[in-house]
């Protein structure tokens, strides 16, 4: 079964809360900077993120699909994904905290550290939850 634009906005939503929560006071204690200023940051990636995320996925789904996807290929998917993404939140890390792009692209590739293995193994689980929603949702009957 095909998402809904509703499913998408879900998916991309907890993808995003659950990130802001883990990354920004890390990524203030490594960059030696106030909470406030990471979250902010965290929250205005995490924005654009989102778009980011409906759109390349949509274009994915239509290239693979059948929703359920093998682990190489989901490892393709968040490396592209992240590929991207750093070249769009590269300028925006660099504007919000002051920095040069030499010392945000360091940022980035902290954040993408992060987010390769968090992007496989979130979206792994929710392609599994997804498929015991459906499964629930819609029981194939054995009675025929």
């Amino acid at each position: 079964m095909s998402r809904t634009l509703k499913e998408r906005f879900f998916h991309a939503l907890g993808f995003e809360a659950l990130a802001v929560t883990i990354v920004s006071p890390l990524a203030a204690w490594a960059m030696d900077k106030p909470l406030f200023q990471m979250g902010a940051l965290a929250i205005m990636l995490s924005t654009v993120a989102m778009l980011w995320n409906m759109v390349y996925n949509a274009g994915f789904d239509r290239l693979f699909p059948n929703g359920r996807q093998s682990w190489l290929l989901r490892i393709v998917h968040a490396l592209a994904f992240e590929g991207g993404f750093i070249l769009i939140g590269l300028p925006i890390a660099a504007w919000m905290l002051g920095v040069s792009l030499w010392q945000a692209l360091l940022l980035e590739i902290g954040f993408f550290l992060f987010f390769l293995p968090y992007t496989v193994v979130y979206n792994w689980l929710y392609d599994t939850l997804r498929a015991k929603w459906q499964r629930k949702a819609h029981p194939v009957s054995s009675e025929q």
